[in-house]
């Protein structure tokens, strides 16, 4: 009889808000309130409506009394403790306080089961699931202290800076389990050539601590700030886009007049991004993680016969870990990405001609099919006989030294003529891009610094948003979470729930 009271009071409740919503719109619209005030103040009262429903959709649910015990499968029985257990919900209508029977073992020991916490599916901490997804979907676009700021003015929770990192970081703890239980995408949208790049990216990070005793100035030139090495891999397709040499070259110079064409778009790009560190005392490199689910999506997407290019730059340490996780067979092509070429070529160009002149650009315009048609072993010995011819010496023979050093090294990858009749790409705009947008638009922005555990929760959220599977990763968190939380589900399940209202 009480509940059945209750529940009328609230709905009397519930009516009494929406009838002075209705009349403050009707007042507005005779005082002549500009429709912007109004916005907001309706705003502000359907938030209030909305937590009034929540408390009384909780209500409803009760308190989850099942009785002075519930047995659980494995045979133990859980007492219910004296005192009612409440706990706070901060919703994105505001804060609610859930008061329910908990059980255990006995009073004073460790809160068992909450079953209104289980039937409602209640996440661990105080922030609920679609709140925690507002701030972490703007958390992985803005500034943490932005962001704070922003819920506050538009929805009026205050959030501190230290709740939204601390969220970031549980969020990322998903991340694996989710990455690694995906599937192959569909086949059918699937183009030609499969595709392997990937890149190193340096975070700005805090310095440690320790790392600066109390009252002792930095050097002269000391920073203020480390770096650590992140990497970011993609995995691929694309179908062929066949060109020639001229139609390159005049598209890197962008001759007027040149016949525009349209290349093939990435299909069904998937990103990794992982940040070296130390975890149990075991340092875990961000180059090995990276390159060990590229290999198990490469695995999982490549068919039968089909041709494989791996592009990267010249960094040796990708090499060496190419060689040691990608597979190398009749069909695997490894191509040196050109946009690292072209600069070593402009360098040359700069020590014998001014920078900025039509005789530096000629120098590379001249030499550039040399290169494109695979003679890059022919301008090798051009570069070398001019630096003699020209009595190079000191900073600039040195220069030309290692630009030549570069070139050689990198011959067994710079076969273009061959990569341009098939069709391969040859430049690593896909990694180059990812390495921007992922990292550097995130966390490279003037004044921010990392912490390890920050940065990797960052660029493991970041990344799956960057792949569209942002909706797909929320669900399976979710799911995680539930089953993780609520081990004893069944057995609450086999029991008729006490519906209050």
């Amino acid at each position: 009889m009480l509940a059945h009271l209750d529940s009328q009071c609230n709905v009397q409740d519930l009516h009494e808000q929406l009838e002075q919503i209705v009349r403050s719109l009707k007042e507005a619209a005779t005082d002549a309130t500009p429709a912007h005030t109004v916005e907001k103040s309706l705003l502000k009262s359907l938030l209030g409506l909305g937590q009034s429903l929540f408390k009384s959709f909780v209500r409803d649910v009760g308190p989850g009394d099942l009785g002075p015990a519930v047995a659980l499968p494995e045979g133990r029985t859980l007492d219910r403790l004296r005192e009612q257990s409440t706990r706070r919900l901060l919703t994105i209508f505001g804060e609610i306080e859930i008061s329910r029977f908990v059980y255990g073992t006995r009073e004073g020991q460790k809160i068992e089961l909450a079953p209104t916490d289980q039937r409602l599916q209640l996440p661990e901490g105080e922030l609920s699931y679609p709140l925690q997804e507002w701030d972490q979907m703007l958390d992985i676009e803005h500034a943490f202290g932005k962001v704070a700021q922003t819920l506050h003015r538009a929805i009026g929770l205050k959030q501190s800076v230290d709740t939204l990192e601390h969220g970031n970081r549980k969020m990322a703890e998903a991340a694996p389990r989710f990455r690694a239980e995906q599937p192959a995408p569909d086949p059918a949208a699937e183009a030609e050539i499969l595709v392997v790049s990937e890149d190193n990216k340096g975070v700005p990070m805090v310095r440690p601590v320790q790392s600066i005793p109390a009252g002792v100035h930095r050097k002269k030139g000391e920073k203020a700030n480390t770096k650590q090495m992140a990497t970011i891999g993609c995995v691929y397709t694309v179908n062929p886009h066949v060109r020639t040499p001229d139609e390159l070259i005049a598209a890197l110079f962008r001759d007027p007049g040149r016949e525009k064409r349209q290349a093939p778009e990435a299909c069904q790009k998937r990103y990794w991004a992982e940040l070296t560190r130390t975890v149990a005392g075991k340092i875990i490199r961000a180059q090995d993680q990276v390159f060990k689910q590229m290999a198990g999506e490469v695995k999982l997407r490549r068919k039968a016969n089909q041709a494989m290019v791996h592009l990267s730059d010249g960094q040796r340490s990708l090499e060496t870990d190419r060689a040691r996780y990608l597979p190398t067979d009749a069909n695997t092509v490894d191509i040196l990405d050109l946009m690292h070429v072209l600069p070593r070529m402009w360098g040359a160009a700069h020590l014998f001609h001014a920078e900025g002149s039509d005789a530096a650009r000629q120098f590379v315009r001249e030499r550039l099919p040399l290169v494109l048609n695979g003679m890059t072993d022919q301008l090798i010995a051009e570069l070398r006989q001019m630096g003699a011819s020209h009595h190079l010496h000191g900073t600039k023979s040195s220069r030309l030294r290692r630009i030549c050093d570069y070139l050689k090294k990198n011959l067994y990858r710079m076969k273009y003529d061959e990569y341009l009749k098939a069709g391969y790409p040859i430049a690593t705009g896909v990694i180059e891009g990812a390495c921007r947008h992922v990292i550097k638009d995130r966390m490279e922005r003037a004044g921010m610094r990392w912490k390890v555990a920050g940065a990797h929760a960052m660029l493991q959220l970041r990344a799956i948003s960057t792949n569209g599977d942002w909706e797909a990763f929320l669900e399976s968190r979710i799911q995680q979470e539930t089953t993780r939380l609520y081990p004893h589900r069944d057995a609450v399940k086999a029991i008729p729930w006490p519906i209050a209202a």
